[in-house]
């Protein structure tokens, strides 16, 4: 395996890592404050469920980029991958970086949103979706525009080679 692959590898590693790992500490967060709520209200787990699960989206961005990555690279493919540049791979290396970050923090900070709309909805179970949700939505955005500068790299970026 050829520096620049190795390059391209480590972006799409990291794309899908930090996300990830936002994605799980921002779970855990919501998650811990869910469990608290619902040992004493189940009968809110619907109202709690969105709000835990909403920072797992980040984990599903980097996967995205990840996959996009190892694709243009024609890692699945029968003829094996095309072989590029060490340039090039310090290019899609810098291309995955804005999900990776976007993914880590926002996921984190989604969870953190998510909690306090959890809390919220333990005592105000009306406003579970009007601010609980639409706040941590907020924060997504940012995941979004990660993954999307990420992806306009990728896509018009980036002059791909060909696989021969």
């Amino acid at each position: 395996m050829d520096f620049g692959m190795a390059l391209a590898l480590v972006g799409a590693g990291l794309a899908a890592l930090m996300a990830g790992i936002g994605s799980a500490i921002g779970i855990g967060i919501a998650g811990k404050s869910a469990t608290g709520v619902l040992s004493e209200k189940p009968e809110r787990y619907g109202q709690m469920f969105i709000m835990v699960v909403l920072p797992g989206t980040q984990g599903f961005y980097g996967f995205l980029a990840a996959f996009l990555i190892m694709l243009k690279l024609n890692f699945f493919g029968p003829e094996g991958a095309i072989t590029i540049t060490t340039t090039l791979g310090w290019q899609i290396l810098a291309a995955s970086l804005p999900i990776a970050f976007a993914g880590l923090f926002s996921a984190i900070h989604q969870g953190k949103v998510c909690a306090g709309g959890i809390l919220m909805t333990a005592k105000r179970p009306e406003m579970a979706f009007k601010a609980g949700v639409v706040y941590a939505v907020m924060v997504e955005v940012y995941a979004v525009l990660g993954l999307l500068v990420t992806m306009f790299i990728l896509l018009k970026g980036i002059n791909w080679p060909t696989p021969v």
